[in-house]
This record gives C-alpha cells, structure tokens and sequence, in this order.
C-alpha cells in the first residue's frame, strides 16, 4: 500500500471555496483554527498556510502553526528547488510588489503551498494550496519568486 502524502491528500480538497457573502466555509475555518484563530473565522482571512497546516496536522508532519505563510520557512529541512519532490515538499513565496525581503526575513508577505511540479524548464513553479484564486487550487507561479523549499517529512 502506498504511503499518503502531502500532495495525496491535498488533492481530496481541490475546488474547496470561500462562499460568498456573510457564510464562511467550515473547512476554511478549521484550518485557520490550526493557526490560532477562533472557529468562527471568515473564510476572507488570507488562509494559504492555514491549508498547508491542515493536511501536515491531518499527516502528523511539523507544521508552523501559524498564518503567516513565510512562517513555513523555520519548518522542516531546507532542500533545493531542482531537486523538490512532489508529494514531500512545500513552497515559499514572495508576494506583493518588489522590492520584497529574502527568506531571513519571515514577518513579511509570502505565499505557501504544496510543490505540484515545474514547467517551462525550471522558470515556473506549479504549487497546490489554499486560497489561490478563494480557492484550493493548482497555480503556476514564477520560479523567481520562490523563498524556499521546505521538506516535512
């Protein structure tokens, strides 16, 4: 039997959504939850790491146990980009407009998901996570903007 992994099990959750207007989705907050917030949290909060600590508490990896998605960079054991597993490993990374800070700098915007891959050579990272587009979704993001790769397991 193959062993269920981070990538596994996110899959499950792909087309989860924030609903519209006053109802907040319950999945949403019980994965922000995990990270301090009180259950009745809306879905609006940015909830990117709040999904990425759902599936590692789910898998009883380490987790950040925090929102803030660069929170996830002090989490696990640093590995490269060029070697990045699907299924294993998580990615950093920089949101908002330039200039932004490097990875020594965690109090700062970013973006986390699950590594889903790379596409046109190694310039496009494809990350499965949380509210990408309100959603859980699979996103193609510029390779330049990756913080870090960081392995749970």
């Amino acid at each position: 039997m193959k062993d269920l992994t981070m990538f596994d099990l996110a899959t499950r959750y792909v087309g989860i959504k924030e609903l519209a207007g006053e109802k907040d989705h319950p999945l949403v907050q019980w994965w922000l939850s995990l990270c301090g917030f009180g259950t009745d949290a809306h879905d609006e909060i940015a909830w990117c790491s709040a999904f990425v600590n759902g599936m590692a508490w789910e898998l009883r990896l380490p987790r950040s146990k925090s929102a803030a998605a660069r929170s996830w960079l002090a989490v696990g054991s640093a590995v490269p980009l060029v070697t990045a597993q699907v299924g294993y490993d998580i990615v950093v990374l920089r949101r908002g407009p330039d200039p932004q800070p490097g990875p020594e700098v965690i109090a700062a915007p970013g973006h986390v998901g699950i590594y889903a891959g790379m596409s046109e050579g190694l310039n496009r990272v494809h990350v499965l996570g949380g509210n990408q587009n309100d959603s859980v979704s699979v996103a193609e993001f510029d390779a330049a903007r990756v913080l870090g790769v960081r392995r749970l397991v």
